[in-house]
């Protein structure tokens, strides 16, 4: 099998994945996270310097949630690379499980930050990539955001302190869906020009569509040697990628699916 072909299947086994555990949980987000499958088998398989076996390895890479109701996605991505058992996905938002609805340092070990509220995720990252200029470590910091947030003001203090502070080891990708939970984003609050509006501010930005895996491997090797500024990867993206009644339809930003529309879906998914 293909690398391409192999980091393809691992994708496709999140996204049945996804659908189980948030069918399982009667709660969560199943789009965001259907749409960020590619890049999160991306990563995972490809890019990421990191030890399933040594989740707080020092020379590890970054991985940032800003999005954190996506982390079905991060969960399920981790499993299937071996950070823990793959069964344990089921235990996703019991009370009593470390997978919890958004993810939590508290609870489980591999994660960076708790993320929840929106917006501040590329914050930390400026931080966390400051910190490791000061110590002289050489590991990246990734960092996934959505379209949504970006009309959160401090979206754009953390783009602006990231290029006055040259944090070239800062590397934020965007899940550009056009959707938040209340319909399209143009109509919530028009964020257009988008990509233009990072470069303004003197970001590094490359456009790929997030379901070309070979596409998602090449923008991420572009962007890992660039100099002097951070750069943002702004992935075009369909909301519940891979399930056909799902795709591109706001409701599935935070519905989890019945039953009889999670076996649809595994139907699907499994002949896909």
């Amino acid at each position: 099998m293909s690398e391409i072909k192999e980091i393809e299947k691992f994708a496709n086994d999140i996204r049945i994945n996804i659908i189980k555990m948030v069918t399982a949980a009667k709660s969560g987000h199943p789009g965001g996270p259907l749409g960020l499958a590619d890049i999160f088998a991306v990563l995972y398989k490809k890019i990421l310097k990191h030890k399933p076996q040594d989740p707080n390895w020092e020379g590890r890479d970054r991985l940032v949630l800003s999005n954190g109701h996506t982390c079905a996605v991060r969960y399920a991505a981790m499993a299937l690379a071996g950070y823990f058992p793959v069964e344990d996905l089921l235990t996703f938002r019991d009370i009593k499980s470390r997978l919890q609805g958004h993810p939590s340092t508290r609870y489980m070990e591999g994660l960076e930050t708790s993320s929840g509220s929106l917006g501040q995720g590329l914050s930390l990252s400026v931080g966390l990539a400051l910190g490791a200029r000061l110590k002289n470590e050489n590991h990246k910091i990734y960092t996934c955001i959505s379209d949504g947030e970006c009309g959160e003001g401090m979206t754009w203090e953390a783009a602006q302190s990231a290029v006055h502070f040259k944090t070239d080891n800062l590397i934020a990708f965007m899940d550009r869906n056009f959707i938040q939970i209340d319909g399209n984003t143009e109509e919530v609050m028009r964020l257009e020009p988008l990509p233009d509006k990072f470069r303004a501010f003197g970001w590094n930005v490359i456009e790929a569509d997030g379901h070309d895996v070979a596409g998602i491997i090449s923008s991420f090797e572009k962007v890992q040697n660039h100099k002097g500024s951070p750069s943002l990867i702004v992935f075009r993206t369909t909301i519940g990628k891979g399930v056909s009644y799902m795709e591109n339809q706001a409701k599935w930003h935070g519905t989890p699916p019945s039953k009889e529309q999670e076996e649809v879906a595994l139907k699907e998914l499994v002949h896909s």
